[in-house]
């Protein structure tokens, strides 16, 4: 069992989870997620780690509730307990030693670029991360990566920082400035806008994919995704791919596979506790890293 330590409400329904996991907390890498589960019946979940302390024995799990399973895990307190964490899986991130890097986060995928910009900012690379959300209230993390470097915060209604998308804010810095390898995390729409944009520059860009996943050891199949024309396994190849080389289309029509499910458990959920809940969703499947906010 996994005691939550703390429980923090970061944006209106993104919530950062402190769970006791020592064995994971001391040999994570940037990169790298567990799979939850809270309990007996309860869906496996792939998170992302977003921090870790080994002193301490514990994780860091950043999470936004926009189905059953989430909506569970989000309303833990401390002293509560998760049955299983298993981790870390997935390749670590690829890191440079020297240079500039751009870290963009759109909503929750910021807590999956504060690993990669903690870990590039103790190498000595120079970071800017630019990260976004619909408003103030959305934005999250900018503290922690002001640790790392430059942060330039992007709202889409202007109300906070740059007004606008991330995109535009990485227009700017890449028309500026050497940037020698861009990290995106965010909506596939997103990702895929960055992609584009650092393709005719050739600038190396990272993309972290969020395909279902069940077992998160490559056994079932479900986080298979087409890089550079051939199918990878995102729980064992990935999550993280050149963004050049996937085939965003067909991750976007995958991850609605499961969408009329998931609506109903929520329904049910909502029936049990007297409530009547409509998700916020973006693309992104229930079982893997949500994220909200960003588009392109």
């Amino acid at each position: 069992m996994h005691r939550i330590v703390q429980n923090e409400r970061l944006s209106p329904n993104v919530t950062r989870l402190v769970v006791e996991a020592p064995r994971i907390a001391q040999i994570r890498q940037p990169g790298q997620f567990v799979i939850v589960h809270l309990g007996r019946g309860a869906e496996r979940i792939p998170l992302t780690i977003a921090d870790a302390d080994p002193a301490a024995g514990t994780i860091t799990l950043v999470i936004q509730a926009i189905g059953k399973s989430t909506s569970d895990l989000v309303e833990l307190q401390p002293g509560d307990t998760i049955a299983d964490i298993a981790g870390p899986l997935g390749r670590p991130t690829e890191l440079p030693e020297r240079g500039h890097a751009v870290c963009v986060g759109g909503g929750v995928g910021t807590a999956v670029i504060l690993p990669i910009a903690q870990e590039l900012h103790r190498r000595g690379v120079a970071v800017t991360s630019i990260i976004g959300g619909r408003s103030r209230e959305w934005v999250i993390l900018e503290p922690e990566l002001a640790a790392c470097g430059t942060v330039v915060a992007c709202t889409d209604d202007g109300s906070y920082g740059r007004p606008g998308f991330v995109t535009q804010a990485l227009a700017d810095v890449l028309a500026v400035g050497r940037v020698d390898e861009v990290f995106a995390v965010g909506p596939v729409p997103m990702m895929r806008a960055v992609a584009e944009m650092t393709r005719p520059l050739g600038t190396q860009t990272t993309v972290s994919l969020n395909p279902v996943m069940v077992d998160g050891t490559g056994m079932c199949g479900g986080c298979r995704v087409t890089i550079d024309g051939e199918t990878r396994y995102a729980c064992v190849d990935g999550p993280e791919f050149d963004g050049h080389q996937v085939d965003f289309r067909e991750l976007a029509d995958r991850l609605t596979t499961y969408r009329p499910f998931e609506q109903a458990a929520l329904e049910r959920r909502a029936c049990k506790v007297g409530l009547r809940t409509t998700p916020k969703t973006d693309g992104r499947a229930e079982s893997v890293v949500p994220t909200e906010g960003v588009s392109a």
